[in-house]
């Protein structure tokens, strides 16, 4: 996010950093970063030390969700996939803590740079090897993002005035204007859910693409696994899709890709109705909101 959240206090932070993993680093620094969770710097006299972390929880994951990606993400990294960036053991032995209604954890401060577009041969060998690995234990299994009456209660949504901010009006125009796709795309979405139930599943990044790829002076790593679970291999291989990869070639189910093609816009624009019927002020983080939910409304 753009912007850092309101609510945290970063001299809390900071103690809860000390406590909880590295009692030698003297300070923190927002970092904007990403979309959806908040990141800071946590420095000693010589430099960043840890790369923090602050997701939010329901309604989109539980504590106890994130706790099990987080430790699968360290069996997968201890079980020989090099390129997993897992979070740092706490001192009391998990990999997150409850902190200002989210949850907190710490990766190793890494130097590098995101790539600017996504290596296809690359991203596809490492999905490879990921899918291939015996799913560590307790990961949690994928599960439909959006209820059978999303249409409907997002109809409901649109029948009240929204904000204020200063994309209340043209966020919920835009809405109404595609219910009828909205009425379309749900059950559509749900009974694919369903023959996702009678497919293979294995452990998923969830979103591998190259806004959660790093590069370093000497590999190619894979960030935020908080998204990790069981889940039909074209989670991840749409993906490779969307970069122009011949889901043939690549061994995709086109239902199961339909599937996560319906979930990334349902979900996009579950939440962004939300964040937009809701008060905001046209801040950095609320422009690319909006840009978002224009685009999943209306893409091929």
């Amino acid at each position: 996010m753009r912007e850092p959240p309101a609510e945290v206090d970063d001299v809390a932070l900071l103690a809860e950093v000390r406590r909880a993993w590295d009692v030698d680093v003297v300070g923190v620094e927002y970092v904007p970063l990403g979309f959806g969770a908040h990141h800071w710097a946590a420095y000693d006299d010589r430099g960043p030390r840890l790369f923090v972390t602050l997701d939010g929880l329901e309604p989109k994951r539980s504590a106890a969700r994130l706790e099990a990606a987080y430790a699968g993400a360290a069996a997968l990294r201890d079980e020989g996939l090099e390129f997993v960036v897992a979070p740092l053991l706490a001192t009391d032995g998990v990999r997150t803590v409850p902190f200002s209604g989210g949850a907190l954890s710490c990766t190793t401060w890494l130097v590098g740079t995101p790539p600017e577009t996504l290596d296809v041969p690359w991203t596809t060998e490492a999905l490879r090897r990921l899918h291939a690995v015996v799913p560590p234990a307790g990961l949690p299994p994928w599960r439909p993002v959006v209820g059978a009456d999303l249409a409907d209660t997002t109809a409901r949504l649109t029948q009240r005035a929204w904000g204020p901010g200063p994309y209340a009006d043209r966020a919920r125009d835009a809405v109404r204007e595609h219910l009828g796709d909205l009425a379309a795309w749900t059950p559509r979405y749900h009974a694919l859910a369903e023959v996702a139930r009678t497919r293979s599943w294995v452990a998923t990044h969830g979103e591998p693409g190259e806004d959660n790829q790093l590069l370093t002076a000497d590999a190619r790593l894979m960030l935020d696994w908080e998204s990790l679970k069981l889940a039909p291999a074209e989670l991840d291989l749409r993906t490779l899709v969307d970069a122009g990869a011949d889901p043939h070639e690549i061994g995709a189910d086109l239902e199961m890709l339909e599937l996560f093609d319906l979930e990334w816009r349902l979900d996009e624009i579950s939440q962004y109705a939300a964040w937009f019927a809701a008060p905001h002020t046209g801040t950095a983080d609320d422009g690319i909101a909006l840009a978002g939910l224009l685009h999943e409304l209306v893409r091929p």
